[in-house]
């Protein structure tokens, strides 16, 4: 199984739009962040972790095949605001989206004209899922154990595929989650900076602890914004183990 990351960047992105400060001005191309998604892969089934406004950014470098289904994480716009752009992969057949009950809702609301009894052609042919914690879904080859989060007071999703646990936006989980984690090799969490803490996200403090909790070999940080620091930098200092991770990275599990 491989991941790519296609974005790991908070609500923003990175640089911030008019912002001068030695992150958003880095030439590192590692401090280049789009919005948080994934590529998760093996040679038989491809999977899209979140479809954000960046999606046709960051999929255009990537080879043009069938994707088998959207895991939608939660229903902000950052994380689900590109689904028009999947229109190109509706010639492989309708696109398979997979989303809990509040972000189905959103993205009904987000995108009408695509689930109208009389479409216009042309528009992204999607066959949306509604979807609930710890309840596995079976899409290819591929197992994925959905789980739940809290993002400050809105439940979202996370999710568990073989040896994967991916997690964004998080800010606490309950202990009962915690059994659908075990056995994780690679654990892909939330950290959006070290200081100024945040209502509804971790910290990279926060995100440390809890890789220790769930004790996977190695951990990588996504959702960062640019108070972060610089990657090459701040990956000096933390723990063994873990890393911050960056666009265009590719992890083979």
């Amino acid at each position: 199984m491989r991941l790519t990351f296609l974005g790991t960047g908070t609500s923003c992105g990175v640089p911030v739009i008019g912002c001068q400060c030695e992150v958003c001005q880095s030439k590192d191309p590692r401090d280049k962040r789009l919005r948080c998604s994934a590529l998760v892969e093996t040679d038989t089934t491809r999977l899209l972790i979140d479809c954000g406004p960046d999606f046709r950014q960051q999929i255009l470098p990537q080879p043009f095949r069938k994707i088998d289904g959207i895991l939608i994480t939660h229903s902000h716009y950052d994380h689900m605001g590109g689904m028009d752009d999947i229109r190109p992969y509706c010639q492989f057949g309708e696109m398979n989206v997979y989303a809990d009950p509040k972000a189905k809702e959103a993205m009904l609301e987000m995108l009408p004209y695509c689930f109208a009894e009389h479409r216009y052609p042309g528009v992204p042919a999607i066959g949306l899922h509604e979807i609930l914690p710890h309840h596995t879904l079976h899409i290819g080859d591929l197992d994925i154990m959905p789980f739940e989060v809290m993002h400050g007071k809105l439940p979202i999703l996370g999710y568990r595929i073989g040896p994967l646990t991916y997690i964004t936006d998080m800010k606490t989980i309950d202990d009962s989650e915690l059994p659908y984690l075990e056995g994780t090799q690679l654990l892909v969490v939330n950290a959006l900076r070290f200081t100024k803490p945040h209502h509804s996200h971790q910290l990279v403090d926060d995100a440390v602890a809890f890789a220790r909790r769930v004790g996977a070999p190695k951990t990588l940080l996504i959702h960062m914004c640019h108070d972060i620091g610089l990657h090459e930098q701040v990956n000096r200092i933390l723990p063994d183990g873990i890393d911050l991770a960056y666009d265009g990275q590719i992890v083979t599990l």
